[in-house]
């Protein structure tokens, strides 16, 4: 934006990426010496000091520069921008003590959260004669020194410090506070809430993870009568505190993750105001009054998780956006009330013993309806026809329940559904999922489809992946983080999913909405893997095992490039495992096992590192991590070289005997003629009586006994 009348430029707004690396002093931006207004926030200066070149541009009246990741100290020549109004600094890297920006008497506005300064909060600050906002939430800092009398300060968030107490002190001298945030502090004792009735103008006071002390939760006269919003969550507190009934302009309660049993008291739904109420993680167990007590409360966010509530469902309330209440041990059928809640948008009764069927009036819901999660109960019968075109519906799960028949033709037949989350698995449902001649599904927006552990049937058409295009398997345009994450002004979801992943379920919260999978295990498929599998570049987890697909691995798998976990075991394929997986370089579990697969196994970090039982049950494949190579010797040919070598080691034998006796044959002979001229001098060493005529045979005989010991001893020196 530019001056009208001097065309100079005041107002710069270069949000959300546009720059990126180190700001220097020499920049060009700080040449426009007469910008007013600037605002660099959500670019990626990451490890970049904070430049002293903003000091220099003294016209400014509004610097944002937020979630930046600057480092580093904030220079001192930020102190002389005397106009500024409002800065905001928050969500870098910053570190070293408190800034000096006391100094700017005019600031009106100063965010400094989620940060690293350390020390004491300067006395000055919280007395600057404008100032009306002041963020200083998660860093270190600790107690001011001096105690303050004054404050202007309307809005003061303190969250994630380590003060030590002298802090409640100071506060309670500030009047004119309306907005007071000092949750999780390091306060040693329990926070006795008198300390906040001083605070008349107060309407919003957060004390969540701090232990409060309980005797002050049961007194009216300590708290301010026009709080709006109270969060109490993670105080340590055991029983519901009365004084809220006081409250007739409360909108807002969380008394989330407490100690609190029994009964909710009747009278909360009759607060007048009273929208969203967050009862998560106690001990309740019933609502007091009948069950159509929420029937005509003004309530939108109703959130009763994690209790131990009874009995039947209670009728929400006739405004209700967001009505919560999975891991109970709610009984009875899902009330038929729901479907006249036109508001309803979110619908969480997962986790019960919920039974009866699913009503068929939630198709009333179809432009409301985002999540519907049935998860875990005894439902029966079949899932009612209510997946029209123009349908909201995000996330279906009814998985782990006992529901039947074949899927619904407006799911079959729908190409225009914007499912995130589809989840049937663990029910009794049969028949195809592609119907002949039809096109198949295709979910513009799918994540995560799991159909496992059921009964359906039939083959994928080879084009069956072809229009999943949109089903995840393009990266996240809409901001969230999570899968699940629904918020706008008056409720935050954050849906939690059984998965399957690498080889393990687990139930996972917080699931980015960068994971994607699809998961057919446990069915009666047949036919082969479509190719088409190939072109859902984006998938993270894959697992058709159990069920009865033949022919080959699709090579296109290899094109799945952010693969972590593939489990193709138990089913009927053959052929060899594509080579191609082994560039996945993401890829860190694979199973086959249980298949008809022959050759080598590919080799690389991706398939040496798993177990061997990964591989087991085919016959055909070799090498590692199987024991035994693929390179040794066929045994047929083992055994004919061992005949080989058993025969030529006979003839040698022959050939050493033959020898042996012709050449004693011939020394008898002379030895013979030798005796028969015997002189005197050998008669008389001999003796007479040795002299007698040899026996051939009886020589023969001894020769052989010698030869026998010989080769004896021979035999046995050789193997010592």
């Amino acid at each position: 934006m530019c001056d009208n009348i001097t065309g100079e430029v005041t107002k710069l707004q270069l949000l959300s990426g546009c720059f990126t690396g180190v700001l220097k002093t020499n920049s060009s931006l700080f040449g426009f010496n007469h910008l007013r207004y600037l605002n660099l926030s959500y670019n990626k200066f990451t490890s970049s000091s904070l430049s002293s070149g903003f000091g220099s541009l003294n016209k400014f009246e509004v610097l944002s520069l937020s979630s930046n990741g600057f480092i580093g100290q904030v220079p001192s020549s930020l102190s002389n921008l005397s106009r500024l109004t409002e800065l905001y600094l928050d969500h870098n890297e910053l570190t070293g003590g408190f800034p000096l920006v006391q100094n700017i008497t005019s600031l009106s506005i100063l965010n400094l959260s989620l940060n690293h300064f350390s020390g004491a909060i300067p006395s000055s600050l919280l007395t600057m004669p404008f100032l009306s906002y002041l963020n200083l939430d998660e860093n270190h800092l600790t107690d001011p020194v001096e105690l303050i009398y004054f404050s202007r300060l309307e809005t003061l968030h303190l969250r994630k410090n380590p003060f030590e107490g002298k802090i409640l002190d100071l506060i309670s001298n500030f009047t004119t506070l309306k907005y007071l945030g000092l949750s999780f502090q390091n306060i040693s004792y329990p926070i006795n809430l008198k300390f906040f009735s001083s605070l008349k103008s107060l309407l919003r006071l957060d004390l969540s993870g701090n232990s409060v002390l309980e005797t002050s939760i049961s007194s009216d006269s300590d708290v301010p009568r026009n709080i709006e919003k109270l969060l109490l969550s993670s105080c340590d507190i055991s029983k519901f505190p009365k004084f809220v009934r006081s409250l007739d302009r409360l909108e807002h309660i969380d008394i989330s993750n407490n100690k609190i049993k029994g009964k909710v008291p009747e009278w909360l739904w009759n607060l007048p105001h009273l929208i969203r109420a967050n009862l998560v993680n106690n001990a309740f167990t019933h609502l007091e009054g009948s069950n159509d007590v929420l029937t005509n409360s003004s309530l939108r966010i109703l959130d009763l998780a994690l209790n131990h509530f009874e009995g039947p469902v209670p009728t929400p309330p006739l405004s209700i956006n967001l009505f919560s209440a999975w891991n109970n041990s709610f009984t009875g059928n899902i009330p038929l009330s729901v479907c006249n809640r036109s508001s309803l948008v979110i619908l969480d009764l997962s986790y019960n013993n919920l039974s009866g069927p699913i009503p068929r009036c939630l198709s009333n819901l179809k432009d409301s309806l985002v999540v519907v999660n049935l998860r875990k109960n005894n439902l029966e019968g079949s899932i009612p026809d209510m997946l029209y075109n123009g349908s909201l519906l995000r996330t279906l799960d009814v998985g782990y329940n006992q529901l039947t028949g074949k899927l619904p033709r407006s799911l079959l037949n729908c190409s225009s559904l914007r499912f995130v989350i589809l989840t049937l698995r663990s029910n009794k449902f049969y028949g195809p999922i592609s119907l002949p001649g039809e096109v198949p599904l295709a979910f513009p927006k799918l994540r995560i489809l799991e159909i496992s552990d059921n009964n359906f049937t039939g083959s994928l058409p080879p084009n069956y992946f072809v229009n999943w295009k949109a089903s995840s398997l393009e990266t996240n345009d809409d901001g969230r983080i999570y899968m699940g994450d629904y918020n706008n002004a008056y409720y935050i979801y954050e849906d939690t999913m059984d998965l399957q992943y690498k080889g393990l379920f687990m139930e996972q919260g917080k699931v980015l909405t960068s994971y994607a999978t699809i998961d057919f295990s446990g069915n009666r498929f047949e036919g082969q893997i479509p190719e088409s599998i190939g072109l859902l570049k984006a998938l993270i987890a894959l697992n058709l095992s159990n069920n009865g697909f033949t022919g080959h691995i699709p090579l296109s798998l290899e094109n799945v490039t952010e693969l972590e976990s593939l489990d193709l075991s138990g089913n009927k394929l053959s052929g060899s495992i594509p080579k191609g997986l082994a560039r996945l370089s993401f890829l860190a579990y694979i199973s086959v096992a249980h298949n008809q697969l022959i050759g080598e196994i590919p080799q690389g970090p991706q398939f040496s590192g798993q177990a061997e039982t990964s591989f087991e049950g085919n016959a055909g494949l070799c090498g590692l991590p199987l024991q035994g190579s693929c390179f040794a010797p066929p045994p047929t040919q083992q055994f004919e070289e061992e005949d080989e070598e058993e025969e030529e080691g006979v003839l040698n034998w022959k050939a050493v005997v033959t020898g042996y006796g012709l050449g004693l044959l011939f020394g008898l002979v002379i030895g013979h003629v030798i005796a028969s001229y015997m002189p005197k001098w050998f008669v008389k060493i001999v003796g007479p009586d040795k002299h007698k005529e040899v026996d051939p045979a009886s020589l023969f005989d001894s020769l052989d006994s010698r030869w026998d010991s010989s080769s004896n001893k021979n035999n046995v020196e050789s193997h010592m």
